[in-house]
């Protein structure tokens, strides 16, 4: 069929409320708390979601994702669709136009420029950019006038809302970044720590991994808007401490990823100064395998790259055994309950995305032991861990740390050493190791562990770029500065030409049944990703806090600029 309205629903334009305030900086100061403390203002150089998101406050796309994941303007006039002209009837080209009059926040001009050279910023090729799938298929992007942007993909493209579309895609100033291309991108401090943006709030300070400083744009494009003068978003503490900020002492008007165990939810909103937000997206808590060799003793630069394949991890039957070994059910009980799925998918949604697939949900721990007895791993000297041909069944299993993952860490040590792997496990800061830093061997990048534990999310409602971020061409590494985003290091031919399938196909119906392929190809077919939990957000708002809309399909922090102070 022919993708008009279908696609998303996108073409419907967001009517917001009425504002609840009429002056900008009336309500003085909002107090945020991203207990994963930022380490980064550049969502280009930093996949972690406590990046993109406090970033989110200063850099915008062309468009967002609201809370129903529908797409809706933000510098942009309007959202492009076939009906309305703004995409050609063959799905081969989408038109942008710019709102007039838009101003950076230094008081210069936004133009089409700034969007093309958004694109050669995170294509560039002696680069490394942690967004590359979202600019996946285009062929051109050419600028006829300061306020159009044409992008042009190599085939039809049903799903055109990927760049700049959504937090992981905003627009850089050209001016700033001009001498921040290629090689040169992870130089640039002042760049990367005070962008000039467009958003509603501007960096007056930004303490790596501790606070970010923000007061109003005084050229945000909404005189009226934000309601704060200013903004302070603190890192650091645990995701208990900043739940009790919000809900018990009342310290913090907002925390986010409040990710506390059932019992503490429900004593800490007892307390009555805030209340717990609650949503489920696509956010799910999974073990990547890593399919390369982490080990120390390979020359920095080859460690956990592809010209060491993993000694066993290599192996399907050893990781679908670990897999069998974990009773997800087990795991939703003790660190989320309601607010927490068993899963088998990836993608856990929207429905026609998810697979039925529901095999990994039920523990088959004497089928996990005959799979690997089967497949020659056996414990020959009686002390517990099984080898082959020498090898001990031993890993590192890392993590950030967080009370709900240590849980988790212990229980599934328990599995697995039951199973016959000898376990070590190791936790690392949450700002570090969701951090873009190229030259530290902790962050989740880098991959210096056999298995690792973390969660996730795509912006919007189509997949597509999400499941591309597996391709081969993905795979981080000292050559694009570790920045690529097929964390296992997957890579199936097989796999990269469905999605380019994906890519091109219009009928929903199809996409859905490619993308449910894709999913278990990553996972029941492959077990290079074994999720765990489909994770509801969970964040605290203040009662004394207006305005806070829960999004599942962009970031937390989509409307701040509604943001107000409940009198």
């Amino acid at each position: 069929m022919k993708l008009t309205t279908a696609l998303l629903g996108a073409a419907a334009a967001m009517a917001f409320a009425p504002a609840a305030f009429a002056e900008r900086g009336a309500d003085g100061n909002v107090n945020v708390l991203y207990w994963q403390a930022p380490s980064i203002l550049n969502p280009y150089l930093s996949s972690g979601t406590k990046d993109v998101e406090t970033a989110s406050l200063i850099l915008e796309g062309l468009a967002g994702f609201d809370e129903k994941g529908v797409v809706f303007p933000r510098l942009a006039e309007s959202v492009p669709t076939v009906d309305n002209g703004g995409i050609t009837e063959d799905l081969t080209q989408i038109t942008w136009k710019l709102k007039p009059g838009l101003l950076w926040s230094d008081g210069t001009p936004v133009t089409s420029a700034d969007a093309k050279f958004t694109y050669d910023y995170c294509t560039h090729p002696e680069g490394g950019c942690a967004q590359a799938a979202r600019y996946e298929g285009i062929a051109s992007i050419d600028t006829p006038d300061d306020l159009t942007i044409v992008i042009t993909f190599n085939a039809p493209k049903p799903n055109p809302y990927t760049a700049f579309v959504g937090g992981t895609s905003p627009v850089l100033q050209a001016a700033q970044f001009a001498n921040c291309l290629g090689a040169a991108a992870s130089t640039c401090t002042d760049q990367n720590f005070k962008p000039v943006g467009t958003g509603p709030f501007v960096v007056t300070d930004f303490k790596v991994n501790d606070v970010v400083t923000l007061a109003a744009n005084p050229n945000y494009r909404d005189p009226a808007k934000p309601a704060f003068a200013t903004m302070t978003v603190k890192g650091g503490g645990d995701a208990g401490a900043a739940a009790r900020a919000v809900l018990e002492t009342g310290e913090f008007d907002y925390a986010w990823n409040t990710q506390i165990n059932p019992e503490q939810q429900a004593q800490m909103s007892a307390a009555g100064k805030g209340v717990l937000l609650n949503g489920f997206g696509t956010l799910v808590e999974r073990i990547e395998m890593n399919m390369t060799n982490p080990s120390p003793d390979l020359p920095e630069g080859e460690r956990s790259t592809t010209k060491h394949p993993h000694p066993f991890l290599s192996d399907i039957n050893v990781r679908k055994a670990l897999s069998m070994a974990i009773d997800r059910q087990i795991l939703v009980d003790i660190g989320y309950g309601a607010a927490g799925r068993a899963t088998c998918n990836l993608v856990p949604a929207p429905d026609m995305f998810a697979s039925p697939n529901t095999d990994c949900i039920t523990q088959d721990m004497e089928g996990a032991k005959a799979l690997l007895e089967s497949s020659g791993w056996v414990d020959s000297d009686g002390d517990g861990i099984r080898e082959k041909d020498g090898m001990p069944l031993k890993l590192v299993y890392q993590t950030s740390t967080n009370p709900v993952r240590q849980d988790f860490q212990a229980v599934i040590k328990d599995w697995w050493t039951e199973l016959g792997a000898d376990v070590e496990l190791k936790n690392i800061d949450a700002s570090v190791f969701f951090g873009g830093d190229a030259g530290s061997p902790d962050t989740f990048q880098k991959f210096y562990s056999d298995v690792e534990m973390y969660a996730n999310n795509f912006d919007g409602t189509d997949p597509e770029p999400y499941l591309a971020q597996y391709k081969c061409d993905k795979i981080p590494g000292p050559d694009n500065q570790w920045q690529g985003e097929n964390i296992n290091r997957f890579c199936d031919p097989a796999y990269d030409a469905l999605v380019d399938e994906l890519s091109k196909t219009a009928d929903m119906g199809e996409r859905s049944a490619i993308a449910i392929k894709l999913n278990e190809m990553l996972t029941k077919d492959s077990y290079v990703v074994v999720p765990l939990v489909d994770r509801g957000r969970l964040s605290a708002a203040s009662n004394t806090l207006g305005g806070a809309v829960l999004n599942t399909w962009d970031t937390e922090l989509w409307n701040v600029q509604d943001w107000f102070r409940v009198k």
